[in-house]
C-alpha cells in the first residue's frame, strides 16, 4: 500500500509544475537544502533520489524520495525554516520551485493542491509525534516563563525538544557547556546552535518562522484574530482574490483551539480537536495566499477616513482599506490574591496534551460550566486519578451541551461539585492544594492541577473607544446602532451599517467579540465567512467614493 505521506505525482501534474520552476541535474551528491534554511525550495524528483537526513539523530536517512515524488512540508507556506537536510544523490534530476511559485501553483491547480497539502499535513503530524529534535528549550517544568513558551510552541505546531532541568541530565550538561546558570533559564537553542536567554514570545516566533514581515502596502482587509471567525474570514477573503493579512497575539484557534475535542461541529461525526481544526484552517488560508503572522498583538487602531492603521505590540504598522475584528474573548481569572504565582505551574486556561502528561495519577480540578470545561474534564479524566468539576451554580446542564453532561455523569473518575467555588490556592513552586467553599463550608482538596474556564471578557482594550461597545466591552454591530453614534461620513449618510459592521464603515466585528454573537464554533465560522461578502460591498462603495471622510 502506498504511504499517503509520500505520494507520486502524475505526469500531467509534473508537466504543470515544470512551468513554475527550473530543471537541474546533479552529477555529484548535493545538499539541496539545509536544516534551518528559510524560504527553502520545493523539489520534484524526475530521476534518481533525494534523501531527507535527520541531523538530530546521527544523520540518519528518514526517507528517500524517488521518481515522481516531492520534498516539502506545511512550513513552506509560511516562513518556517527547513527541519532537516535534503541531499540529492549522484545522477538525480529535479524540478526546483521557489516557495512563492509553489504557493501560486497550489492556488491555481486544485489537483496538485490536494496531493501536496494532504502530504504536507501528514508529514508535519509525523514529525511532531514521532521524532525528537527541532528547537531545544531548556527550563524548569515548574517555571511560568517556560510554560508560556511551551504552550506557544505547542499551539503553533512548532517542533521542539523540551529538556527539564528538574529531571534531565542532558539539560544540566547543556547549562555547563554554555556556562549558564539556572537564573538564565529558560533558554532556547536553535538548530544553528544559537542561544537565546529567557526569550520573549516574539523572539520564539521569529526563530521558528511563524512571525512574518509584510511589505509596506495597503491591504484590502486586515483580520485581527485567528480563531474560527478570523480564520474563516481569512479563507474566504483570500480565496476571493482580496489581499489579506491576518494577525493573532498567540496562536491559531482562539478559545476553540484549546478544546481537546469538539463533537458537535458539522461534518466531523467522530469529533475534531480544536488544535487540529485550527491548524488545517491556518494552512487552508495560506493556500489561498493569506499572509498570517503570529504573534502580532493589536495595540492601537486609527482611521484616516480612507483606510485603517494598526499599530502592533512588536512595532509593526499595517494599513488596510477594511478591518475585521475577530479578537474573541478570554476566560476571566479567579478572584484569588496569589493566582499569578501558580499560572503555568498548576493553574491553566487550556487542557492540552502537554498538560495531560503532568496530570497522570493526580487530582485535577476543572472550574466552569460551559462546553470548554466539559471537554477538558472528559479529556483529563483519561489521564488523571480523579477530576473534580467545580461549578458555582446548581445545574451542570445550564450552559453545557447535553452530550457532555451525560458523559461526565457516566465517567467513573469525574465528580461534579455544585454550588462550589475555589477560594484559595496553596503550594510553593507548584500548586499543591486548593480550598473549596460550598454554602459557607470550607474544605481543602489535594488538587495539583487546576483548569479554569469561567466567564468571558471581550478582547477589545486595543479599540480605545474607536467604535461603540456595550457596557461589557463587546462590539456593537448592525442596523440597531443608534444613528447619532455612527461615523459622520458619506457612506453612512446613504445607508445604515450592515449586520456585522460597526459604527465606522468598513470596520466589521465577528465571533465572540461581537455583541449578541452565539458562542459556538459553527456560528463563528458562519460570521467570519459572511463578513467577507459585506467587506466586498464596502470596498465597492469605497471605490466609488472620492473620499469617505
Amino acid at each position: 500500500m502506498n504511504d499517503p505521506r509520500f505520494p507520486e505525482l502524475t505526469q500531467g501534474q509534473i508537466r504543470t509544475l515544470k512551468a513554475y520552476g527550473t530543471e537541474e541535474t546533479h552529477e555529484k551528491e548535493t545538499r539541496v537544502f539545509t536544516l534551518g534554511d528559510n524560504l527553502y525550495d520545493f523539489f520534484v524528483i524526475l530521476k534518481g533520489e533525494v534523501s531527507i537526513i535527520d541531523p538530530y539523530n546521527n544523520n540518519n536517512s528518514i526517507v528517500d524520495h524517488g521518481k515522481n515524488e516531492f520534498t516539502g512540508d506545511s512550513g513552506m507556506l509560511s516562513n518556517r525554516g527547513a527541519q532537516f537536510h535534503a541531499v540529492a544523490k549522484p545522477g538525480t534530476s529535479l524540478i526546483r520551485i521557489s516557495p512563492q511559485n509553489l504557493k501560486e501553483a497550489i492556488a491555481k491547480h486544485s489537483d496538485i493542491s490536494d496531493v501536496l497539502l494532504n502530504a504536507f499535513l501528514l508529514r508535519q503530524e509525523t514529525v511532531l509525534s514521532e521524532f525528537t529534535g527541532g528547537i531545544k528549550l531548556v527550563g524548569s517544568g515548574n517555571s511560568k516563563a517556560t510554560y508560556a513558551i511551551r504552550d506557544f510552541m505547542d499551539k503553533n505546531h512548532i517542533w521542539y525538544n523540551f529538556l527539564d532541568v528538574d529531571f534531565s541530565e542532558e539539560a544540566i550538561e547543556l547549562l555547563r557547556n554554555f556556562n549558564l546558570e539556572p537564573e538564565d533559564l529558560p533558554i532556547l537553542i536553535t538548530s544553528e546552535g544559537k542561544t537565546c536567554l529567557n526569550p520573549s514570545i516574539d523572539e520564539v516566533a521569529r526563530y521558528s518562522g511563524v512571525l512574518m514581515d509584510f511589505e509596506d502596502e495597503l491591504f484590502d482587509v486586515l483580520i485581527i484574530g485567528a480563531g474560527p471567525a478570523g480564520l474563516a474570514a481569512s479563507v474566504y477573503a483570500a480565496s476571493e482574490g482580496l489581499s489579506v493579512v491576518t494577525i493573532d497575539s498567540n496562536a491559531p484557534g482562539g478559545q476553540a483551539g484549546k478544546s481537546s475535542k469538539i463533537e458537535n461541529y458539522l461534518g466531523f461525526p467522530t469529533g475534531v480537536s480544536g488544535s487540529d481544526l485550527a491548524n488545517k484552517a491556518y494552512v487552508q488560508a495560506q493556500k489561498f495566499g493569506c499572509n498570517i503572522s503570529i504573534p502580532h498583538k493589536a495595540e492601537k487602531i486609527s482611521h484616516t477616513g480612507a483606510y485603517f492603521i494598526l499599530e502592533a505590540s512588536n512595532g509593526k504598522v499595517i494599513k488596510a482599506k477594511s478591518l475585521v475584528a475577530a479578537t474573541g474573548a478570554n476566560y476571566r481569572e479567579l478572584p484569588i490574591e496569589n493566582l499569578k504565582d501558580f499560572e503555568g505551574s498548576g493553574v491553566y486556561y487550556s487542557a492540552t496534551g502537554m498538560n495531560a502528561a503532568s496530570c497522570k495519577d493526580e487530582m485535577v480540578g476543572v472550574v466552569g460550566g460551559g462546553n470548554s470545561a466539559g471537554q477538558a474534564a472528559l479529556f483529563l479524566a483519561n489521564h488523571a486519578k480523579k477530576v473534580l468539576v467545580v461549578l458555582r451554580g446548581e445545574d451542570l446542564g445550564a450552559k453545557m451541551s447535553d452530550y457532555l453532561v451525560q458523559r461526565i455523569i457516566a465517567s467513573p473518575n469525574i465528580e461534579v461539585l455544585l454550588n462550589t467555588e475555589v477560594t484559595a490556592l496553596h503550594g510553593k513552586n507548584h500548586l499543591e492544594a486548593v480550598t473549596l467553599t460550598s454554602l459557607g463550608t470550607e474544605t481543602k482538596s489535594d488538587i495539583t492541577n487546576l483548569f479554569t474556564f469561567i466567564g468571558a471578557r471581550p478582547c477589545t482594550d486595543w479599540l480605545k473607544g474607536l467604535v461603540e461597545t456595550d457596557e461589557r466591552g463587546f462590539i456593537c454591530t448592525g442596523p440597531g446602532i443608534k444613528e447619532e453614534h455612527l461615523h459622520n461620513c458619506k457612506i453612512y449618510q446613504n445607508r445604515m451599517p450592515q449586520s456585522l459592521e460597526t459604527t465606522i464603515p468598513g470596520f466589521f466585528a465577528v465571533g465572540d467579540v461581537r455583541k449578541g454573537s452565539v458562542k459556538r464554533v459553527a456560528s463563528a465560522v458562519g460570521e467570519g465567512s459572511m463578513a467577507v461578502s459585506q467587506v466586498h460591498q464596502f470596498l465597492g462603495e469605497l471605490n466609488n467614493q472620492p473620499s469617505i471622510s
